[in-house]
């Protein structure tokens, strides 16, 4: 445990909710940056066309003639930097949230039972969020790992440790092994790809959502493949937590500015030769390498930012994220909702109809005005809508909501 430690936060004193103030910035911050990576790339792969257009050559893609030079080369920044890394950090910072609320609950006789309570909360979301709004949701993914992390946190310091790192070392080994849930062939993915340039375009609530239910089997090996990373991640996070890296000054706290070195440089040069071929290796180990390089680099942004908010400046600079991490439920859901009205047929329409710099500008725009409304709820309010129906079906009475309650 923490106290046995001797770093004990605030966070972890006393049962009952985590008051706003006992939050610790630098996760706000790592999880308000992380919820950027995640929006970008799901505005811009999967909101604006049919996500199987990454796993099919060019010639069976539809031709966009105004895909621009700009279009290109932000799509390979996208992928090389962004893609896949911004969840692998955020399942890494779910485990740490997980890893926190046990800790915290330690004092209370009811911990198995709340934390059961909040991931079957989250599951529920989850499901309601993939059947109805969006098929891409990772709520409900997270909230099933969570069940597998959970028991681990019972078992001392080092058991999500040494978890986490043997899941880890079964995710890179499955990418030499058949997949367990094969991906649709070609045929079915070119069909869907055409249908959904319709339906998603310019099909009513009712149309693109039974599309989106279709389209869940073709979706389901992609869950399926990265599911053991979750659980990794999610271990790899809890342990982290406690090892007390977020705590500055800590003792595991001057390991951050290898971390943030390593991580990025020789993540981001994985990355950069696989989606640029220079490897020249078979398929299964080009994978491997990929998986490995997602990992490292975002492990490498994380360290980043929290060696960054250990110092005043780096924290002035980065305190705009800080409420959208407070707010990552409610802001997570909210983008699916606005980028649903917005390229779907029941609002704008606008799948399948702009480039890759229209969409991305479209997301950022989002994320500004989330961060700003974030910033204008939390001044309010103690918690975000969504974040305050969790504390309190958790523990199942009204939390407080207001300031001035508190």
């Amino acid at each position: 445990m923490l106290a046995e430690r001797g770093f004990e936060h605030p966070a972890v004193a006393a049962s009952g909710p985590i008051a706003p103030a006992d939050r610790i910035a630098a996760i706000d911050i790592v999880r308000g940056t992380a919820l950027f990576g995640v929006m970008a790339i799901n505005v811009v792969t999967v909101f604006r066309v049919s996500i199987f257009e990454r796993f099919l050559p060019a010639r069976y893609l539809p031709i966009r003639p105004d895909d621009s030079r700009l279009d290109r080369a932000l799509d390979s920044i996208l992928m090389i930097g962004i893609d896949l890394k911004a969840l692998a950090l955020f399942s890494l910072l779910f485990g740490v949230g997980l890893a926190i609320q046990y800790d915290h609950l330690s004092a209370d006789a009811r911990r198995t039972t709340l934390l059961v309570r909040r991931l079957a909360f989250l599951m529920l979301v989850g499901l309601l969020h993939l059947l109805l709004i969006w098929n891409g949701d990772i709520l409900f993914e997270y909230a099933v790992a969570g069940f597998i992390v959970l028991p681990f946190l019972f078992l001392g310091s080092r058991a999500p440790a040494i978890a986490g790192a043997t899941m880890l070392a079964v995710f890179f080994v499955t990418s030499f092994l058949p997949m367990i849930v094969a991906m649709p062939n070609r045929a079915w993915m070119a069909q869907n790809i055409s249908d959904a340039a319709r339906i998603y375009g310019s099909g009513g609530f009712v149309e693109v959502l039974a599309f989106r239910l279709h389209e869940l089997p073709g979706l389901l090996p992609l869950h399926v493949s990265i599911f053991p990373r979750t659980v990794a991640l999610m271990l790899i996070g809890g342990a982290l937590w406690r090892t007390g890296v977020f705590r500055t000054g800590s003792r595991a706290s001057r390991y951050l500015l290898p971390a943030a070195a390593i991580g990025t440089v020789a993540g981001g040069v994985l990355s950069a030769a696989h989606a640029n071929g220079w490897l020249g290796l078979g398929w299964q180990a080009e994978l491997a390498v990929e998986r490995l390089g997602t990992v490292l680099l975002a492990g490498g942004y994380g360290a980043a930012i929290v060696l960054a908010t250990d110092r005043p400046v780096g924290r002035k600079l980065l305190a705009w994220a800080a409420p959208v991490g407070r707010m990552a439920f409610t802001n997570y859901l909210l983008q699916s909702v606005i980028f649903g009205w917005l390229f779907y047929g029941y609002g704008l329409g606008l799948f399948g109809k702009l480039g890759v710099a229209d969409a991305l500008a479209i997301g950022i725009g989002t994320y500004v005005l989330q961060a700003a409304l974030s910033a204008w709820w939390l001044n309010r309010y103690l918690y975000g809508p969504v974040e305050w129906l969790w504390r309190s079906a958790m523990y199942r009475r009204r939390q407080p909501l207001l300031r001035a309650s508190a």
